[in-house]
């Protein structure tokens, strides 16, 4: 059986493929120089980001996943090695047992100030303009 090659699609379709496509390919570069500058990946970056955002250096778990898009399972995952290098602690809430709080040590704030700036950089080179991209932003927030 031949499939057709002119398979059509909708403009929100094409367009969140091409976003898709995009943050991989953004993903891959920016994981690159972050890894070979500061040891962590774009998406450690990320949860760091999170952490120092946070009142206190601190989110539950879950609250973590659903700032970084990820499932808690996930998070647990890739915070484990972030653990291992010293740059996240796992407290527990002494009120309730079933809490965990993922913490920005003092080393992943030190590690997360030195990697914004090469974040930042390299998020200028991919996105050179932030104006066109607001209401994307505001869109992707709400989702």
């Amino acid at each position: 059986m031949h499939l057709s090659t002119t398979i059509a699609t909708t403009p929100s379709l094409e367009l969140c493929l091409a976003l898709m496509r995009g943050a991989k390919v953004m993903s891959r570069r920016i994981d690159g120089r972050l890894g070979s500058l500061h040891g962590i990946s774009f998406a450690d970056f990320a949860i760091l980001l999170q952490l120092g955002r946070a009142p206190g250096a601190r989110l539950r778990r879950i609250d973590l996943a659903e700032q970084v898009g990820l499932t808690a399972s996930a998070v647990t995952r890739a915070l484990i090695p972030l653990e291992k290098i010293g740059l996240v602690s796992r407290k527990s809430d002494s009120s309730d047992a079933r809490v965990s709080y993922a913490s920005l040590t003092a080393a992943g704030r030190r590690v997360l100030e030195e990697s914004l700036e090469s974040a930042e950089t390299l998020s200028r080179e991919i996105v050179p303009e932030d104006e066109p991209f607001t209401e994307c932003s505001r869109i992707f927030d709400q989702l």
